[in-house]
């Protein structure tokens, strides 16, 4: 609703349900809802026809008044209100009002009829309301054209739903009924305890009772759904009786889910033995869901997931595969850190994110090892180190002050930041501690509410530690920012001294204060006679030393031990070198950290671009994935922004080829029988940066063979898909696409809506979205919010295009004619991301001043796009201020 017209239409309101009250109460929330008024339990009743645009529900809460009043506050949304009952203590029943005081915030006022004096209530709302079309709260979609409806509450879209009290520390239990059509499935949060007959073709649907829960963690689903039973959760010393497990699938995918369920009985078990606290909820269900606006989410015994996820078959993709246990382990995590235990408010968020994050690295480093979760996490907060040098970097506890924060709280200072600060006190602390103050945790506030404070307690309790350890844990959970740890060799008295400074580190081009103080766990490798050894200390302060016992003379020194720590380090020129020439014998997350040394770096203007590709290359001989590819995105930035001649393109393009395309023919073109994952995954990697980034003669070929293959028609007039390795096939129908141009691209616009198949379709829009400039991009773009594609793929097509100013302009142009389309389609949970999915990837003030120009007007209007335009443009900034210092005449040198 647009913000100009809102008081016509709450007068028009006030008059459609009554006379209004002579003052309207002025204590209206800005934030929480206030407290005294407390929900206690919920029945919820919907009658639901996924073939029908509107659903119907009754919505009881019994509640708790504390004080004196002749109205309560809670959260309601799009929700057509008929008819409000309050029900005294003394089980009088009486009329209420519904008033929609903040219709876009989703903040309703409840008129009790009277003042009322502290006492039990009961509150029963009949509403009806749209399913919902753009994937929150109760939303439709549809498989093979068979409807569905399903639920995504998180963060704030339960109001969407249902009215009730939509913050995390309102936990109570939920009863459900689900009303629906005689030959369609229910599916809720727990076991489902009675079916009667409703009206002629109607069933309804009673579940048990939930445990104690918030709002944004209710979930159900109603549809044609496959139901295929899993192996059953096996009891243990902390679980006394099996858990059923099952998978739930669109009509006809569901046979495709024995691979996921097979995998999770495992998980549960790590989960419980690590936390020795029982799987909670009385069932588990793993849903595909045929669009979805999130990777997954951990609704309490219903998880739900994006199809690809889910749905695989013996010949899936690689990273499919892995990428289902990474996400499925992420989530049951969350079973205990987020549904047992939740955050009382979004500034915590973290206690769920990140330490389902950690816990999943946790639980796949001890069940499939070969995964390399130990180099995620390193990766990971690699990832989130570049966001958070940001002047305009969230905290990870940040303070809420609207719903734009918490619908941008879900990034990677929350996530991948959030576990790596938790490794890393886990580290300092050790293993088994860090275990024993995590137990306590979960025990001591189950089914409750927690804060921060309450877990860096329990964790320093378990430890021993006092409040110097307090403050070094909150100095990165109340503080943006990275640490830059400078080291300098010394020799004094005969030893061998480490001195270490720390300030905030800023790259090029920052406005920003470098002078900020964390108490950084610094963990250091150095050189000895006889191998190497490791040293800690504790760095709260801005310098301090350490001495390294045993050291070699001369020495070398890794200033991130492990890659456990997150901070930056610096070196200078002679000890880098040092370090570079020891870089085959460091561990593989210690390159990691050597690489995103070299970058922080160049970024920080210390290194120019020969040094930087210098120091880089030996990384490229690994055989271990992520250390080959890790100087990609260094490498990709200096080809895109920096070099500006044929002959500079042409050296940065020969120093792929040398680096990495002997391992790509040596891996091949096809997956061979029974090779590693990893295998596929490095050919995957390589093969896609080679063939599409720098457009390397010999990839493109051999892709452009699968690519042509797979765009032949069948007899059956179908695209031969499975023509192409699967690993490959979205990079070889890129190049197909590039190469042929508009009848490739008729082929996929064509095909894409005939299939159903996850991994096909993400392949095909991964091709279409490498399209070259021009009429065909323009065609791609508006096929993106078309029907044919689901909401939750629009962005796969958008993501293209954007390493060339004039791609970046066209896609500008693009989104800038078609806005209100895309914030129509895509809703206010996108709307964090809508500057840098318009304008991501500019290098200039240019590209910076036309953001904040077309955005600034607009900001009111779209929940989160604040943030995510001041992030957007500071990043523009700092490329442009990046690339003028920087000189491209030295990539020859």
């Amino acid at each position: 609703m647009h913000r100009f017209v809102r008081p016509l239409v709450l007068t028009a309101l006030a008059a459609c349900c009554g006379a209004a009250f002579a003052a309207a109460p002025s204590d209206q929330p800005q934030g929480k809802l206030p407290r005294w008024a407390m929900p206690e339990s919920y029945q919820l009743d919907f009658k639901v026809d996924p073939k029908q645009k509107d659903f119907t529900g009754t919505t009881t809460i019994k509640l708790k008044l504390a004080q004196a009043s002749d109205h309560i506050w809670l959260h309601g949304r799009e929700l057509k209100v008929s008819k409000v009952t309050i029900t005294d203590a003394a089980g009088k029943a009486h009329a209420g009002k519904y008033v929609e005081v903040a219709p876009k915030e989703g903040v309703v006022r409840i008129d009790l009829g009277g003042k009322l004096v502290p006492q039990q209530l009961t509150v029963a709302i009949d509403y009806s309301a749209p399913l919902n079309q753009q994937l929150q709260g109760l939303y439709g979609v549809s498989h093979e054209g068979q409807p569905y409806a399903m639920t995504q509450m998180e963060p704030i879209s339960a109001r969407f739903a249902f009215p009730g009290f939509d913050e995390p520390s309102f936990k109570t239990p939920f009863d459900l009924r689900l009303t629906i059509p005689s030959d369609d499935v229910g599916i809720a949060n727990t076991k489902q305890v009675k079916e009667d007959p409703a009206d002629q073709g109607w069933k309804t649907l009673t579940f048990a009772r939930t445990q104690p829960l918030p709002t944004y963690l209710v979930a159900f689903g109603v549809g044609p759904w496959d139901v295929v039973k899993g192996p059953s959760i096996s009891p243990t010393e902390f679980r006394t009786q099996a858990t059923d497990l099952r998978g739930i699938a669109a009509k006809g995918e569901g046979h495709r889910m024995e691979h996921v369920l097979s995998e999770t009985p495992t998980i549960i078990h790590t989960l419980e033995n690590y936390y020795g606290f029982g799987y909670p909820f009385d069932k588990l269900d793993l849903l595909a869901a045929p669009d979805f606006s999130a990777g997954a989410m951990e609704n309490a015994g219903l998880v739900t997931f994006r199809d690809w996820l889910l749905l695989l078959d013996k010949d899936s993709a690689a990273n499919y595969v892995r990428g289902s246990f990474n996400v499925n382990a992420h989530e049951l995590a969350h079973q205990w850190t987020g549904d047992t235990v939740t955050m009382g408010w979004w500034d915590d968020l973290w206690l769920n994110e990140a330490f389902a994050t950690w816990m999943q690295q946790k639980v796949t480093e001890k069940v499939h090892p070969e995964y390399r979760a130990d180099l995620d996490r390193v990766r990971g907060a690699q990832g989130a180190m570049n966001n958070d040098s940001l002047v305009s970097a969230r905290k990870i506890r940040q303070e809420i002050t609207g719903n734009g924060d918490i619908e941008t709280a879900f990034d990677g200072i929350t996530y991948q930041k959030g576990a790596s600060v938790l490794g890393m006190f886990e580290g300092y602390v050790g293993e088994a501690t860090f275990q024993k103050g995590m137990r306590a945790y979960i025990h001591d506030h189950q089914f409750g509410n927690a804060t921060a404070n309450d877990l860096v307690a329990s964790i320093a309790k378990a430890a021993g530690k006092g409040e110097d350890f307090q403050r070094a844990f909150k100095s990165f959970l109340n503080q943006s920012g990275v640490p830059y740890v400078q080291t300098k060799l010394s020799q004094e008295g005969g030893k061998t001294v480490l001195h270490l400074s720390q300030s905030r580190y800023l790259p090029t081009g920052s406005s920003g204060d470098d002078k900020r103080v964390w108490g950084v766990p610094v963990c250091v490798r150095y050189g000895t006679a006889d191998g190497n050894k490791i040293s800690c200390e504790l760095l709260d302060k801005a310098q301090g030393s350490m001495v390294l016992e045993g050291a070699s003379k001369p020495t070398w020194v890794m200033p991130n031990a492990n890659a456990s720590g997150y901070y930056r380090f610096s070196v200078n020129r002679a000890d880098l070198d040092g370090l570079g020439k020891q870089a085959g014998k460091l561990s593989d997350a210690e390159q990691l950290a050597y690489a995103d040394g070299v970058s922080a770096g160049f970024n920080h203007g210390e290194l120019n671009a020969a040094e930087a590709l210098a120091a880089l290359k030996p990384l490229a001989a690994s055989k271990t994935r992520e250390v080959a590819t890790a100087p990609f995105h260094q490498v990709d930035w200096i080809y895109h922004n920096l070099a500006t001649t044929d002959a500079q393109r042409a050296r940065i393009e020969q120093w792929v080829k040398d680096a990495y395309l002997p391992q790509l023919q040596q891996l091949g073109y096809h997956r061979k029988a029974g090779e590693a994952d990893g295998d596929s995954l490095m050919r995957n990697a390589l093969a896609e940066s080679l063939a599409l980034d720098y457009k390397l003669p010999e990839a493109r070929a051999e892709l452009l063979k699968q690519g042509d293959a797979a765009l032949k028609p069948k007899a059956d007039g179908r695209l031969d898909l499975a023509a192409a390795d699967s690993d490959l096939l979205g990079a070889a129908l890129g190049v197909a696409v590039q190469e042929h141009g508009k009848p490739a691209v008729d082929a996929l616009i064509a095909e894409l809506p005939k299939t159903s198949d996850p991994a096909q379709r993400n392949a095909m829009l991964a091709g279409l979205s490498a399209v070259k400039e021009g009429a065909d991009a323009g065609r791609v773009r508006d096929y993106a919010l078309s029907k044919e594609v689901k909401v939750g793929e629009m962005a796969a097509l958008l993501r293209g295009g954007r390493d060339t100013q004039a791609g970046r302009d066209a896609m500008w142009q693009w989104s800038v004619a078609n806005y209100d389309k895309i914030v129509a389609r895509t809703g206010s949970f996108a709307g964090g991301r809508l500057p840098s999915m318009m304008g991501g990837g500019g290098c200039s003030t240019a590209d910076a001043d036309r953001l904040q120009a077309f955005f600034k007007p607009r900001l009111k209007d779209v929940t989160g796009a604040e943030r995510g335009l001041a992030q957007t443009s500071e990043a523009t900034l700092l490329c442009a201020a990046l690339k003028a210092k920087q000189d491209p005449a030295a990539i020859l040198r």
